[in-house]
């Protein structure tokens, strides 16, 4: 016992070595070439060495084992030998990949250059897009914290302003309060201050105009210097496109995003299955529900691979703002009972809202939704009648291979453990997590469930879809296969 923790501990202290050996080349990546290094999505950026170990343990999630920082370390030496331009590149795959594929290769070097020959000797990208954030709620909040930290590793896009209705005296300092501590996603990584005088928030070296406005047209952007902005609406007071246009009779703004279910002929988009569809004169978007964006990726790939004849989405959702802490009157059924309490069954229009991103789901899918006493992380069971008969563990390893491997692999992430619970999730910037000890399968019908943080997870889709409308989404390397050809 004594000789096996000793030799635990030698190898500890080694990995520990090779950590703190990265943390300066990870920098030099990020401010030289405007690279962030992952491990299977886990940033390496802005981490401490326990945190690069932590992150080599998360990959056997995904890859099956631990990765070690033996391997880890020679990839990330030679990307700073590489003259690399800005992207987002995963050593995590890398290591897997060149596990697989180096008899094909002369060297390491050899193997990156081929992987990542999109990059090298690309340059940096400089491009700058303003964005607005119309609302400060639980997504808005969320929403900034994201772009201040994207602005601090790749730049691209840049939070400028915040459109509030004014709630009193202090109400900056309550602001401001919010953003920096949260009961669900903890405290705000870094340093925020106030200058009340010219309503600024500095978050991170970041400066953020607060608007206090309650008609969106009547406000001119451009005094602030803010110009062609991309304004995110999350009040979600408006959701047509006669409400939503009023943003852009405001001089400075030149496109918006809806954070909820767009009505009429507005594009609900889903991040990596119909981002595609976004024309240069959509001035108007939306990036549907927490919901869609959780199970459509799944869905998604199911269809492609097995069919979908006919589904039922039942969604376990965390209570959210519009519901009452105790019993009173509330204008939707069953929302007017106490949030923290109960059980409250409702409605859902999530699941007919896939069609909107994937036509051919038209008609084949129904949902409910049941709100439960808990603030942040849901889960959505989907029932699926297939057109051909299916195995778990071939549905599975398919559906850990997407997660891996695929085009979508930001959108879906895989886990197989028999303790995790829906607090382990808070914070995934995943869209969706299969749950693979749950999966069911019988013939022709197959029952998975699928985590998701309603509120951070669904953030991040919104985000990309601000980068994408901002021609400054990261490239991801190494390179992504197409699901539908695993």
């Amino acid at each position: 016992m004594t000789t096996n923790s000793h030799v635990w501990q030698e190898n500890w202290n080694e990995r520990l070595e090779k950590a703190q050996e990265m943390l300066p080349l990870i920098h030099q990546l990020h401010r030289k070439n405007n690279v962030v290094t992952t491990i299977f999505g886990r940033p390496l950026v802005g981490v401490t060495d326990i945190d690069i170990i932590k992150s080599h343990r998360y990959a056997r999630r995904i890859a099956e084992r631990e990765l070690s920082t033996f391997e880890t370390l020679p990839i990330i030496q030679e990307l700073t030998e590489m003259n690399l331009g800005s992207a987002s590149v995963d050593v995590g795959r890398l290591v897997i990949g060149y596990e697989e594929e180096k008899d094909n290769y002369n060297s390491l070097r050899d193997y990156l250059e081929q992987e990542l020959v999109e990059v090298v000797g690309a340059g940096v990208n400089k491009q700058c897009t303003d964005v607005v954030l119309y609302g400060f709620g639980r997504i808005g909040r969320l929403l900034a914290r994201i772009l201040i930290a994207r602005e601090a590793a790749y730049g691209g896009v840049r939070l400028r302003a915040i459109v509030v209705r004014k709630k009193g005296d202090g109400d900056i300092l309550k602001r401001a309060s919010l953003l920096r501590r949260d009961s669900v996603h903890g405290a705000f990584n870094g340093s925020i201050s106030v200058d009340e005088e010219n309503e600024v928030i500095w978050a991170n070296g970041t400066k953020i105009k607060v608007i206090y406005a309650s008609d969106p047209a009547t406000i001119d952007y451009t005094q602030y210097g803010i110009k062609d902005a991309i304004l995110v609406d999350n009040t979600g007071a408006w959701r047509n496109r006669e409400g939503l246009s009023q943003h852009l009779e405001a001089p400075g703004i030149g496109r918006v995003l809806l954070t909820a279910p767009g009505k009429g002929d507005i594009k609900n988009i889903v991040y990596g299955i119909n981002d595609g569809d976004i024309a240069e004169d959509d001035k108007i978007l939306s990036a549907a529900s927490c919901t869609t964006n959780g199970i459509t990726p799944v869905l998604q790939v199911i269809n492609e691979r097995y069919g979908v004849v006919h589904g039922h989405v039942e969604t376990a959702h965390s209570f959210t703002n519009d519901q009452n802490l105790i019993d009173n009157y509330h204008k939707g059924d069953r929302r007017g009972r106490a949030a923290g309490l109960n059980m409250v069954l409702t409605e859902t229009g999530a699941a007919k809202a896939v069609a909107k991103a994937v036509p051919d789901f038209e008609g084949k899918l129904t949902g409910n939704a049941i709100r439960v006493p808990t603030p942040d992380v849901s889960m959505a069971v989907l029932n699926l009648e297939l057109e051909r008969e299916v195995e778990r563990e071939e549905v599975n390893n398919f559906l850990r291979d997407v997660s891996l491997r695929s085009h979508l692999r930001q959108q879906i992430s895989y886990i197989a453990s028999p303790e995790v619970v829906s607090s382990d999730f808070v914070g995934s910037t995943h869209a969706g997590i299969v749950d693979g000890l749950a999966t069911i399968a019988s013939g022709k019908h197959l029952v998975l469930y699928v985590w998701y943080d309603n509120e951070f997870g669904y953030s991040n889709q919104v985000i990309r879809i601000v980068e994408r409308l901002a021609n400054a989404r990261p490239k991801v390397l190494p390179g992504r296969i197409h699901a539908s050809q695993l």
